[in-house]
């Protein structure tokens, strides 16, 4: 059994103003996931409340770069030690954000953890948009969270693609995008680098359990995986209460069965849920829809008598704000089958070799 541990990463740094006078809300979606009970339900451990710095765009313009990239950065490295920390500790972390930024301390942890133990680590995105967004296709970046697949695929600006000197954290094989809608504007983009992407019409078509199971099989070469979760990967009729609604989503049984198949297997190493924004929900009907769904999709963690394999050796923690693995080498076992190391997180962001589903 694995024990699910709980982190609030209530930033919304990674995203646009909603009006000239106003912030966005969803760094208000940890709490009004609480509120309904999510911790108890899942017997999950409180991992605590990592604070975000101010939402304060200034005089950033476009042409700047990212805006809030410096906060963003620090931000990113304080949540992947604490990430780091619930691993260690041989829980399941699930971060509750937040915007899709919170990707990038996601990665780093993981890029520290491959490293770590001499194996790579994949990525599932599960998302209504790519996120691909980046210099090479757009006159100009602003916004990390329509931004974070190309970040953390190594593409933009080094003080985020780049932390810690280390580009990209995962590599272009290693990432599984699922639930984009079927005309993305960058779908294009995904498949020219070798990202293997079932937009909403085929994982429709070959159903969420088999897209889940799909999905291992990408990832079969990595020593395990993280999945990210944006909650506009619903279809709008369903869940309003995000950012930017696109029609042509998923709906919420869907997806609590695209996450029982991504999680009940030990390669899952962890699962983030971005971009609720309460500030649409007013009565808490949608923030009460996510939970069940997520209670449910994450059955198969806490009902499984199998123990996960431990990558790293246990250190002490007495406490998660506390310092975790650095992402040096950790002596400690080999990874156990059925995970298979394969070649340290080094290469370039662009790596052939692996079989595509064409995008729709």
């Amino acid at each position: 059994m694995r024990r699910i541990a709980v982190l609030d990463a209530p930033t919304n740094l990674g995203l646009r103003p909603p009006t000239s006078t106003s912030v966005p809300g969803c760094g208000k979606a940890p709490g009004a996931l609480r509120d309904h009970g999510l911790l108890a339900r899942l017997g999950a451990r409180d991992a605590g409340c990592l604070t975000a710095p101010r939402y304060d765009p200034g005089d950033w313009r476009p042409g700047d770069g990212v805006c809030h990239a410096r906060e963003i950065s620090g931000y990113s490295t304080a949540l992947a030690d604490r990430i780091g920390a619930i691993i260690d500790r041989g829980e399941f972390p699930l971060v509750l954000g937040g915007d899709c930024s919170v990707l990038l301390g996601s990665a780093l942890a993981m890029h520290r953890l491959g490293e770590a133990v001499g194996g790579r680590i994949g990525l599932v995105f599960v998302d209504g948009h790519s996120d691909f967004r980046h210099p090479g296709n757009a006159s100009y970046v602003g916004a990390a969270a329509g931004e974070d697949l190309a970040l953390v695929t190594g593409r933009g600006q080094a003080d985020l693609a780049a932390i810690e000197g280390r580009r990209p954290y995962f590599r272009d094989i290693d990432v599984v995008v699922l639930g984009i809608r079927a005309q993305d504007e960058y779908r294009l983009d995904l498949q020219a680098a070798g990202i293997t992407t079932r937009p909403v019409p085929a994982l429709r078509a070959e159903g969420a359990a088999r897209s889940a199971q799909w999905a291992h099989e990408q990832l079969a070469d990595c020593a395990g995986y993280w999945v990210h979760i944006d909650v506009d990967v619903l279809d709008p009729a369903v869940m309003p209460a995000v950012d930017a609604p696109d029609p042509g989503g998923i709906a919420f049984a869907e997806l609590e069965i695209l996450l029982g198949g991504l999680v009940d297997t030990p390669h899952c190493l962890g699962v983030e849920l971005t971009v609720f924004d309460p500030d649409y929900d007013p009565d808490g009907a949608y923030a009460a829809e996510i939970v069940n769904t997520v209670v449910a999709g994450l059955a198969p963690v806490v009902a499984t008598d199998a123990v996960a394999p431990r990558l790293l050796p246990p250190q002490p923690h007495p406490t998660d704000p506390g310092p975790s693995h650095s992402g040096r080498a950790v002596p400690g076992p080999s990874v156990p089958e059925p995970f298979a190391s394969g070649p340290a997180v080094s290469g370039p962001a662009d790596v052939p070799g692996r079989a595509e589903e064409p995008v729709a």
